[in-house]
């Protein structure tokens, strides 16, 4: 029988009685490790499935369902399923085997949703928004800075499934720490929630901190002495990237309030001190985009003003310029008239005279436009 058959059985035969006859068809299967992707029933999107009692990880086989059923049996621990952007038949048996709302489920398959908190009878739904700083030898008016990706958590009383999407915020590194924390991860799925939390607000200061670089070096160029030459596409694009970020970061805040502080039954109420704490974090990353964002403004705004300068300087150098040509060009035109009676025509020094008279109102117009500043 297949593992879809197999998993369909559960639901009309009963929890208990369910998983026990499933697992012993289980049992009748060689063993597949879960933890490889290429190998697995469920398809390549299950990244991993472990199971843990009393904050320890039990040793075992990878199947789901036998894993599932020993937890259930001994009626403590937790599961802890990993799935990297599942197919909806990947993810359909998972969804009957934890009774998953059809709503979170189809949120969890399509993506692109913002950060939230959704209630499902005794199952939590949370969607954290992921980036990662993308390294960049110098910013251009198309340079990427900022990606982003997806995790979706379902917690309940004895499972935590994790359904990643983006190539970053890979969650192996997390686990091992917990891992290592056994007091902590003893506290259940609760736990495994707010490290996920936690560590998704950590990645957020720290790319918070990559972009304050960016925005120092293009405030610099600025303020330099050729700050006009500065393109503004590149000013345009780190705004527009920032706005990325605070549209991952910003609607975070309610779900976060919300574990922190309204009593959930999956949720321990001394993890929503922990909660607290990421909260209290998330707020930073916040006030930090938001001085971005203002201070970009004022860069922008000051390198617009900064061309305005350029172009009103070189406008008085070029009427500066256009005045001296103006004096010799209005005397040649009046001499160049060819009447026979004028001033001074036939005179002998008529014509150093003239180009004297020109010289002198040039020079004293020169004179005049460098004191000012305008040449």
């Amino acid at each position: 029988m297949s593992m879809a058959g197999n998993l369909r059985k559960v639901t009309s035969l009963g929890k208990a009685g369910g998983l026990r006859r499933v697992a012993r068809l289980a049992r009748r299967r060689r063993r597949v490790d879960l933890s490889h992707p290429a190998r697995s029933p469920l398809g390549s999107s299950v990244v991993n499935c472990v199971s843990y009692r009393d904050g320890r990880r039990v040793p075992g086989g990878g199947d789901l369902v036998e894993t599932v059923e020993r937890v259930r049996k001994h009626g403590d621990g937790f599961v802890w399923l990993g799935l990297h952007e599942p197919t909806d038949l990947e993810f359909a048996d998972i969804a009957e085997l934890f009774e998953l709302h059809p709503l979170a489920v189809e949120d969890a398959i399509e993506a692109h949703q913002r950060p939230k908190l959704e209630r499902y009878d005794e199952t939590l739904f949370a969607v954290f928004k992921t980036v990662c700083y993308v390294e960049h030898e110098e910013l251009t008016a198309t340079s990427e800075v900022v990606n982003t990706g997806e995790i979706m958590v379902f917690t309940g009383h004895d499972f935590v499934i994790t359904v990643r999407h983006g190539r970053h915020g890979s969650l192996g590194p997390l686990r091992e720490e917990l891992e290592a924390d056994p007091e902590q991860l003893s506290k259940g799925p609760a736990a495994v929630l707010h490290a996920l939390a936690d560590h998704v607000v950590d990645e957020y200061l720290s790319v918070t901190d990559s972009v304050q670089g960016d925005l120092d070096q293009v405030e610099t160029d600025v303020f330099a002495e050729a700050g006009a030459r500065v393109d503004p596409g590149r000013i345009y694009q780190l705004k527009r990237e920032l706005l990325e970020l605070k549209r991952a970061v910003a609607p975070l805040a309610r779900p976060l309030e919300e574990l922190a502080t309204r009593p959930i039954r999956v949720v321990d109420p001394e993890i929503q001190a922990y909660f607290r704490d990421v909260t209290d974090h998330l707020l930073r990353v916040k006030d930090q985009i938001a001085s971005f964002d203002e201070l970009l403004n004022s860069i922008l705004q000051a390198h617009l003003a900064q061309v305005t300068v350029a172009q009103n300087e070189d406008m008085r150098k070029i009427t500066a310029w256009a005045a001296l040509v103006a004096v010799p060009t209005m005397v040649c035109g009046v001499y160049g008239m060819n009447f026979d009676h004028m001033p001074e025509l036939h005179w002998q020094f008529g014509y150093p005279l003239v180009i004297g008279v020109i010289a002198v109102a040039c020079l004293t117009l020169y004179r005049g436009f460098r004191r000012n500043g305008w040449l």
